[in-house]
């Protein structure tokens, strides 16, 4: 008799713990595989401090082989889920398709950057979702910091604006402040005009979901390092010179980051069972209503909240990453092996890396001050981290000593970045156009097989380098995150819905050959936070 089939799509917090509990649980006795478009693990908490040059890109990805044994990988993007069929279909990275039959399916395909009606957002802004993202805002910054010191438009290139004071846009406000400071230090520009960072938010305080006593430390830390905090204040419009800001004033930069939330993988709306806000709904053990063989975890799963009834857990990388184990024990348990498990939570806290030695955290709802909590904050990242623990060490050793390496490497350009897609973990490449969901109502093109992205005028905007074309994008959602280092989204964002990062530009030239890593368009739907 052959063994069951279990496949779990999505590699993130919750797909990486369910494939990797499964395989100490299952060891021999099930075939598990695991679809996924990279062969890493991407431990997000930590992409502001590779935007700022503080860690190497490779210290927060975890090689899937070479953690996850009995494991099976198989690169490629689910694009269709047929449930009477039991079968997962794929397009691989060289555009093969292929399908994956199962016994029992796991979906967990995490969150995507969404677009906000908000003019001109998708053309100027920039979006922080996965690794990608985050290196070309690094080459991006810098390169803007250098061109200023010798242009005309000085003041507006070595301006920057975040825009939502949650988890993560507190953070890249934090680190990108101490960045650009860095390299002014070194190369003082000859006009004298210094860094100018601007973080945004229509709630009234700096992370509004954390303990009001943090939440005022965060916000005298950044004042302090000279961001330019605004609460009660976002975007109205943005434009290729600046942003025009709900109070009226106009900002000259040539820089928007949009840390406003995120919105689950539009993947799960095709999977054609009821939803909450985008999310496939679930039973307390995970399991899809009247699809006994058919689990969900992390962020595409409402996953009813015991401590709260009538609630569901948010989307946070803390609640991702409990929700893998207890999906891997109860997929066991449907084969025999274990009995299974209500998911239930208890609040571990939160924690925000301010830079340097600064941080606030509330582990187990005890508010730390000063170094202590930049203490906490470390560790609680390096005992999270399933690997590499000894190489971000030294990474954050060498930077208390050394100076960072300020140079732009040019590896991803910013029409390789767009707001729009459905998969913000991978930068689109020539011959292989991607189109978001959002796409089609807004009227984006694909690129012809081989062929370059067109340059544009909107797309030099506040996004641009002044020379390459410049997408941006996009990350929003419903109800903010709570206590989650991962990420949290900003309340009441103008757009309808709280949101929460970013927001991508124009796509590039019109093309007739299908995307062969295109997902299905399917419209926007509104969702929760951020993991």
């Amino acid at each position: 008799m052959s063994r069951p089939r279990i496949v779990i799509v999505g590699a993130g917090f919750a797909g990486y713990r369910t494939a990797r509990t499964l395989s100490r649980l299952i060891r021999h006795k099930a075939e598990i595989t695991l679809l996924n478009p990279t062969d890493y693990f991407l431990y997000l908490p930590l992409l502001p401090q590779v935007a700022a040059g503080v860690l190497e890109p490779r210290r927060v990805t975890v090689s899937l082989s070479g953690t996850l044994s009995g494991v099976r990988l198989v690169l490629g993007e689910a694009d269709g889920i047929d449930l009477d069929g039991r079968t997962v279909h794929y397009t691989d990275p060289e555009g093969g398709v292929g399908t994956l039959p199962y016994d029992r399916l796991v979906i967990a395909v995490g969150s995507v950057n969404k677009l906000l009606p908000i003019p001109g957002v998708a053309e100027h802004a920039h979006g922080f979702r996965g690794l990608p993202e985050a290196l070309y805002l690094r080459d991006h910054v810098t390169r803007q910091m250098e061109l200023a010191g010798g242009a005309k438009d000085s003041a507006a290139r070595s301006t920057f604006v975040v825009v939502g004071a949650g988890y993560t846009g507190t953070e890249v406000a934090a680190h990108g402040q101490m960045y650009t400071d860095a390299q002014a230090r070194r190369r003082p520009p000859r006009d004298g005009v210094k860094p100018r960072w601007l973080l945004l938010d229509v709630a009234p305080r700096v992370l509004p979901e954390m303990d009001e006593r943090l939440s005022r430390t965060a916000d005298r830390v950044l004042r302090e390092r000279g961001v330019d905090v605004r609460m009660g204040t976002s975007v109205k419009e943005a434009t290729h010179d600046g942003v025009l800001l709900t109070d009226g004033e106009f900002v000259e930069t040539r820089t928007l980051v949009w840390c406003v939330g995120v919105r689950p993988d539009p993947l799960v709306e095709g999977v054609g069972q009821p939803l909450e806000r985008g999310r496939l709904i679930v039973d307390p053990y995970l399991q899809v209503p009247g699809r006994p063989e058919v689990f969900a975890c992390g962020d595409a799963a409402a996953v009813p909240d015991l401590n709260d009834p009538g609630s569901f857990t948010p989307m946070t990388a803390q609640h991702a990453w409990r929700h893998g184990q207890i999906a891997a024990r109860n997929v066991a348990a449907s084969l025999g092996i274990g009995d299974r498990r209500a998911y239930r939570h208890r609040d571990l806290g939160f924690v925000v890396d301010l830079g340097g030695a600064k941080a606030a955290a509330n582990p187990l709802g005890v508010p730390l001050p000063g170094p202590l909590a930049g203490l906490v904050t470390r560790g609680y990242h390096l005992a999270a981290m399933p690997g590499n623990r000894v190489r971000v060490a030294a990474d954050w050793l060498l930077d208390s000593v050394l100076p960072r390496q300020a140079v732009q490497l040019g590896l991803v350009r910013s029409w390789s970045v767009p707001l729009d897609t459905a998969s913000p973990e991978l930068a689109r490449v020539p011959g292989r156009p991607e189109r978001g969901p959002d796409a089609s109502a807004r009227g984006l093109v694909q690129d012809r097989p081989g062929e370059q992205p067109a340059k544009s005028a909107a797309s030099e905007g506040p996004a641009g380098d002044g020379g390459t074309a410049e997408p941006a994008r996009s990350r929003p959602g419903g109800e903010p995150a709570k206590n989650q280092p991962g990420g949290e989204p900003a309340k009441n964002q103008p757009g309808g819905e709280p949101v929460r990062n970013l927001g991508p530009a124009k796509a590039p030239a019109p093309g007739t050959a299908p995307d062969p890593a295109k997902r299905p368009d399917r419209p926007a739907t509104p969702a929760e936070g951020d993991s």
